[in-house]
């Protein structure tokens, strides 16, 4: 288990990057809308307290540090993974890693071609999470790829963006699917539970302040949504 991991950000092959389906139209896409009167550079305060900022660009940071956080918790199970993993899921943990960093790395592009303040590159806080252990691996993963598709699900009202609501809905297809995956890995069939859905039967939709509420004691700078999407 690692106390203090390595920063967040560690880049992906550009071949894997490009890997996205639509990536490549996706970040000129949404360079072009970055340059409307609606998306304001996200604003970068002293580490102690780093606002996300405001406007479409300061959703797109909200998303780049959850992406950070997730990228780097599958990397590291990548690199120590759980002696007690079934035959395949490493496999699985591998590709869905590799997703995680193509996300990351395709929101870091997308704000700097927008012409926004990017988030600086974040420090995770894993020392409640023991990779040596099935388990605890995949509660972990559990909590994170829920917090992350209740994020994007509440993200899409704020964003004024047509391009951006639909790049940001074609990332959150993919993070439902590791939701799926890893929720039927702990207890087969529990893919769809009743505690991840409203009462219409939609997945549940967080804030952004309550969504970084709940990721904070995983990472070591202090961040402040207050400002996302107004």
């Amino acid at each position: 288990m690692s106390d203090t991991l390595q920063p967040l950000h560690t880049p992906i092959k550009r071949r894997s990057f490009f890997q996205y389906a639509g990536a490549t139209a996706g970040a000129t896409a949404l360079a072009l809308a970055g340059c409307s009167k609606d998306s304001d550079p996200a604003a970068i305060v002293p580490v102690s307290s780093i606002s996300l900022g405001t406007g479409d660009v300061g959703m797109l940071n909200y998303a780049y540090a959850l992406e950070q956080l997730e990228a780097a918790f599958y990397a590291q199970v990548v690199k120590t993974p759980a002696a007690d993993f079934l035959s395949g899921e490493l496999a699985y943990f591998t590709q869905i890693a590799t997703h995680e960093a193509i996300h990351r790395d395709f929101l870091k592009t997308a704000i700097s071609g927008a012409g926004g303040s990017l988030l600086p590159t974040l420090t995770p806080i894993f020392t409640s999470i023991n990779f040596s252990s099935r388990a605890s691996v995949l509660n972990a993963a559990k909590t994170f790829e829920d917090l992350g598709v209740a994020a994007y699900n509440g993200a899409g009202v704020l964003l004024k963006s047509q391009t951006y609501l639909t790049i940001a809905g074609q990332i959150v297809s993919v993070e439902a699917r590791h939701a799926a995956l890893i929720r039927d890995l702990l207890s087969p069939g529990s893919f769809a539970d009743d505690n991840q859905v409203d009462a219409t039967g939609l997945d549940k939709q967080m804030t952004p302040t309550d969504v970084i509420a709940a990721a904070q004691p995983f990472i070591t700078e202090k961040l402040d949504a207050s400002s996302v999407g107004k």
